[in-house]
């Protein structure tokens, strides 16, 4: 049938079978409708009958219930996945909630803790910048500053892995600062925003004592795992369990649903630090892939920046051709470090001809610090080390977990 609005409940006939589900809109002649189980089909109009029309009316808003006798924790929205639902008007996916409709639609939090709720964005995670990053550490600071006894950031998973190190840098935490996320929205059966979010809380109230990733740890609905902000990645475009901690074991482990946390012996604990905030950032600094048959001309963007970091190949290589553009730019003032492209392993530029050479000409090695981790230090450590030989120096130093002494056997 024609005459569909956007929301309209239907029911169509795919392949000869009835399917219920929401009309979204018109796209190349089909409707286009999300089925219940929250994926998209195509089908003809003709194919639709109309259940129920759409009503825009806004629903009442529940009071949130707040028990006094349980801890208080913040939660700091900036958007994401978890913090979304359906537009009926396009189809997609828009981030829509902030920290208080969350606690409405996820009830189970307030048997936890109690919350203070403040929204910061209300962004997708590909439109975060530097400048957003400072303005989150100076949340979590003031919340932490205010008495609360762990701080939640919701946010999107794709680059939740940059935030969660960024506020590594920028804030010394004395409680968990658990950054949560979900890969598939609240409108779908198998999203895992109520797992996450719940383990999220329960890892917020443990022991812990540094800023974390919490996450599903496998495809099903037994556990999340809590990674370290500066040693975690995004490892799968859709998975619930898409996130892994690199170069070292997760910090713990929140069971569910009994939400049990289990902390592993080299999390850093409750109380071991005194709160602080250094949040200034140097945003000319840059991360480069090397590929082969690179062009040394790729270099010259980055004239005039203050850092560049390089995920280079094995140990941490370039071609030859690449090195004279690099000691330029050293030269001018720029610090240059290098990491790898193999996640796994540490670079150690003293083996081969080419690693000795970019060594001469000034390059940092990074240990075995991720590419995206190194850009981060990068642009917090140039932020607030204005002498270039001190930042160098600094470069090598571990300063929140993102440079392990050693590699681990089987990581």
């Amino acid at each position: 049938m024609t005459g569909l609005s956007s929301g309209d409940r239907v029911v169509c006939r795919y392949g000869g079978v009835p399917q219920e589900g929401t009309y979204i809109t018109e796209r190349d002649g089909k409707a286009v409708i999300k089925l219940d189980t929250g994926y998209n089909i195509g089908v003809s109009h003709t194919e639709c009958d109309l259940l129920e029309k759409w009503s825009p009316a806004v629903p009442p808003e529940v009071a949130i219930s707040q028990d006094e006798t349980l801890p208080l924790l913040s939660i700091l929205s900036t958007g994401g996945t978890i913090a979304s639902r359906i537009d009926y008007r396009t189809g997609a996916v828009t981030s829509q909630f902030d920290a208080a409709d969350i606690l409405r639609a996820i009830p189970g939090l307030s048997t936890i803790a109690r919350y203070r709720t403040h929204k910061l964005y209300t962004i997708l995670s590909e439109n975060m910048t530097p400048g957003i990053w400072q303005e989150l550490a100076r949340a979590v600071y003031n919340e932490i500053d205010a008495g609360a006894m762990g701080v939640i950031v919701t946010h999107g998973t794709d680059t939740m892995a940059y935030s969660a190190a960024a506020v590594s840098f920028m804030v010394e935490s004395p409680v968990p600062v658990v950054f949560v996320g979900s890969q598939r929205s609240a409108d779908r059966p198998s999203s895992d925003n109520v797992m996450n979010a719940l383990c999220s809380a329960s890892a917020a109230t443990s022991p812990l004592g540094e800023v974390a990733v919490v996450m599903h740890d496998s495809t099903s609905d037994d556990r999340c795992a809590i990674h370290r902000g500066t040693r975690v990645r995004k490892m799968h475009t859709s998975r619930r369990d898409a996130f892994r901690s690199i170069g070292i074991p997760p910090l713990g482990y929140v069971e569910y649903p009994s939400l049990d946390v289990k902390l592993s012996g080299h999390a850093v604990t409750r109380g071991e630090k005194e709160p602080g905030l250094c949040d200034s950032l140097e945003e000319k600094c840059g991360l480069v892939y090397f590929h082969p048959g690179m062009d040394a001309g790729i270099l010259e963007c980055y004239r005039g920046y203050r850092g560049l970091a390089i995920a280079g190949t094995g140990l941490g290589h370039v071609n030859t051709g690449l090195i004279e553009g690099l000691k330029s730019l050293i030269d001018e003032g720029c610090v240059v470090v290098m990491t790898s492209q193999c996640l796994h392993g540490r670079v150690c530029d003293r083996v081969y001809d080419t690693g000795r050479d970019l060594l001469r000409a000034g390059v940092v090695e990074g240990g075995d610090m991720l590419p995206e981790v190194a850009l981060v230090k990068l642009m917090w450590v140039l932020g607030n080390l204005p002498d270039r030989e001190k930042a160098t120096a600094m470069m090598e130093m571990n300063l929140a977990g993102e440079i392990n002494r050693r590699s681990l056997h089987g990581l």
